[in-house]
Parts: structure tokens; sequence; C-alpha cells
């Protein structure tokens, strides 16, 4: 009985976790779409004991870097965005794939896995913190800490997300900004090639940006326009057929050895000819204003161009991870079944009354429901897509005036760097957040 008991608190604990939730993610939505990235960025630490769990800091360090980047504060970003680095580095060092609580309770009791397309942002965001510090070379150290990656991601990989290349394409331009040529020919090559294999996947194309004859004696502005706001996980029901949770608990990608002993005992208790609810992550959509930027120089005149879709890469990860997911939502189904029916026959049994066997079942029933919830961490603060524009000046101080356009072509907002010094030869590294 004690045991049952201290089983029964554990899965009440374990209910009652905190994460941040769909709501919270809503409300630091709001502050972003104002422009407020810093007081953003104050309310996620305000909010990190409770909503942040310790085997999720690598979230909270993800979640706050990128608004603090955002807010034009690159040191305290990039303090962040190292630690997140080395714990990223840890957990796979340790080879965490995951815990027993994923197969009885649900998979938040599991660290968060930071997806590939996130870890190679983390590279790309301490690039950039670097650059506006002035730091090429620190620059050029995590770029060439992102190909490595991305090299490895390929070898691994065969198909599906196993490159990104927006961030090959900005270590291209890292490398050619420190005299790295073949570093810089090397990585702008396998950008391409990513563009090629993975634009449909990822909804964007290979840039085509105008580089003039006499760039050599001009200075070139790298203007990034990060827009949007991610789409948000939300945890949704899935109502299936008792005997198709069971082929997805007994997935021969995911279990070796055949039927899982779970699903043996399902079928020998009797359980096939009904249905089971499943909670599977789902999306909520984050409309923005801004389809589209544009940058005027004087009289000179430019449109970015559309270099990365984080929403993309996200939906595309979860729908690589679905199968996984199914089947552990799916065998966690059917061992609260088994449990909840060997509760109703032991109790009906110790206690000679199926009455108190009922209550027993409905109670190991409530308490599974009560568990059984989608993992939706996710690292939500990023933009939806970036935008870029490669800008070629004559020598000496520009105001560059970016422009924000709706659907319709209209101007919804706008922003001056003011005063940029332009040096012949030499590159200019600016960014801007809209996500309204």
């Amino acid at each position: 009985m004690k045991a049952h008991l201290c089983l029964l608190g554990l899965i009440l604990f374990c209910s009652a976790c905190g994460a941040p939730s769909l709501r919270y993610k809503t409300q630091i939505n709001q502050l972003t779409a104002q422009g407020q990235f810093k007081e953003a960025a104050q309310q996620i630490e305000k909010k990190k004991k409770k909503l942040y769990q310790k085997k999720d800091e690598v979230l909270f360090e993800l979640d706050r870097a990128s608004l603090l980047h955002d807010a034009q504060d690159p040191a305290q970003s990039d303090l962040l965005f190292a630690s997140a680095q080395a714990r990223i580095s840890e957990s796979y060092a340790k080879s965490i794939s995951g815990t027993a609580g994923q197969f009885l309770l649900n998979d938040w009791t599991a660290p968060y896995s930071v997806p590939a397309y996130e870890q190679a942002l983390t590279y790309y965001y301490r690039a950039q913190n670097f650059l506006q510090q002035g730091d090429v070379s620190s620059a050029a150290v995590e770029a060439r800490k992102a190909v490595f990656f991305l090299d490895h991601l390929r070898a691994d990989k065969k198909d599906g997300y196993n490159d990104d290349p927006f961030v090959q394409y900005f270590a291209s331009l890292i490398f050619e900004s420190v005299g790295q040529r073949s570093d810089a020919r090397i990585a702008r090559l396998n950008a391409l090639q990513a563009y090629e294999r993975l634009g449909k996947d990822l909804h964007v194309a290979a840039p085509e940006f105008y580089v003039p004859d006499n760039a050599n004696d001009l200075g070139e502005v790298i203007l990034v326009h990060y827009n949007g706001r991610m789409p948000l996980k939300r945890s949704e029901t899935l109502q299936v057929a008792w005997d198709r949770a069971l082929i997805w608990a007994s997935s021969p990608q995911e279990t070796a050895g055949g039927v899982s002993p779970e699903v043996q005992n399902a079928l020998t208790a009797g359980l096939i000819g009904s249905a089971v609810t499943l909670s599977v992550p789902g999306w909520v959509e984050q409309p923005t204003r801004v389809k589209f930027s544009e940058v005027q120089v004087g009289n000179q005149r430019y449109f970015t161009q559309k270099m990365a879709d984080f929403s993309a890469a996200a939906k595309l990860d979860l729908e690589e991870k679905m199968p996984g997911i199914l089947f552990r939502t799916a065998a966690r189904a059917v061992t609260k079944r088994v449990a909840s029916v060997q509760a109703r026959h032991a109790v009906s049994s110790a206690a000679n009354d199926e009455t108190w066997g009922d209550l027993a079942g409905m109670l190991v029933s409530a308490l599974g429901a009560a568990t059984e919830t989608a993992d939706t961490r996710q690292w939500f603060t990023l933009p939806a897509e970036v935008r870029m524009a490669r800008l070629f000046l004559q020598p000496g101080t520009q105001n560059i005036r970016l422009l924000f356009r709706d659907g319709y072509g209209n101007i919804v907002g706008e922003h001056v760097f003011e005063k940029v010094s332009v040096k012949k030869g030499e590159r200019v590294f600016l960014y801007y957040r809209t996500a309204y």
C-alpha cells in the first residue's frame, strides 16, 4: 500500500510541475510585438523559478538570450548563449536520450532536448553578438564551430533537416571578412546546396544578391531583419481506436524484440474495441503585419530577401519526431489502461466488492489522464523568419532607412540606422527585429 501511495504522490507531483504555458508565451509575445525586448527578457528572468525547471535551464537561457540580442545587448546575450552551448555539449556527452518517466508519465519528465536547428542558431547568434562588439575573430570562431556541427549533422543524418543554409551562408560572409577565402567558398557552396536540397521543406530559396563590378572600391553593409514570431506549441488531443494505439505502442522503429509486454497485457485484458485519447503537440500560428522589408540609402533602394524560416524548421523538426511521440504516447496509454484494469480487479478481489474496484479503476484512470499532456517546450522567442540585404555603398557616413511593409505594400513601420560608418573594402553588420 505504501508503494502505491508513493507512486500516486510521484504522479501528482510530476503533473503539477511548472513549464512555460501558452498563456505565458502569449504574454511575452505581446511585449515583443511592442518592441519591448528588454522588458520581455526581464519577465523571463522573473518567472525562471516558477516556469523553468532545473532540467530545462538551457531553454530558459535560449529564450532570454535571443531577447537580449534583440534588445541590442550583445554582451549579456552572449553570456547566456555560451552557457547554453556548454549545457548542450554536457547533455550530449552524457548521452541523455530520455528517462523512464517518459514511458510512465509524460515527455515533460525528460530534460529539454535542443533540436539541431536550434543548436545551429546558437552559433549564429554568438557570431552576430561578437560582430556587434567589433570582435570579428571571435565571430569567425563561432562560424567555424557552426560549419563543424553542420558537417557532422550531414554525416549522421542523410535526409530531413541535416544542414542549415542560412547559417552556412552567414558563416561564409564572416570567413570572407577575416580573409579565409577557402573556408568562405566551401561554406557558400554548402549553403547553396542546402538551399536547393531543403528549400521546399524550409520555405526558402537561394538568395540572389547583386554584387557590383566595383565592389572593391565600396563598403558593404550586411543588414539582417528578424521578422515575426514563432508559432507556439500547444497540447492537442487525438482520439484513436484502441487497436491503432496498440500498433503505435509496438512500433518496430522504436522498440526491439517485437511487441512490448504492455501490449501483450492489454490484449490479455481484452481491451480491444474501445478508444483512447492521446495528447500530441500542435501549433498556434502568430500572425504578423510585416510581410517584407525595403532598405533606402539616399536614392538607392534594396529589397531584403528571405534567408531563413525558423517556423518551417520547427514544424519540420516536429514532423520528424512525431512517430516517436506517438509511440511513447500510445505506450503510456496502454500502460495506464492496463494499470486501471489491474487496479480494479485487485481491489475488487481484496474487498470482495466490485464497487470499490470500479472506484479504484476510475482513480487510476483519472491520475493517468492528469499526467498525460503533450510536451510543448520550444525556443519560442525566436523570430519566425530572417530577411537580409547586402548593400554596397560609397565610403563615408550613411543613414540607412529600413521600411516594413504589409502584404499590400503599405508601410507599417520603419527604423533608421543613423550615421553608419562605411569603409572601403570593409563590412558592417547590422540587425533589427520586428514582431508585430
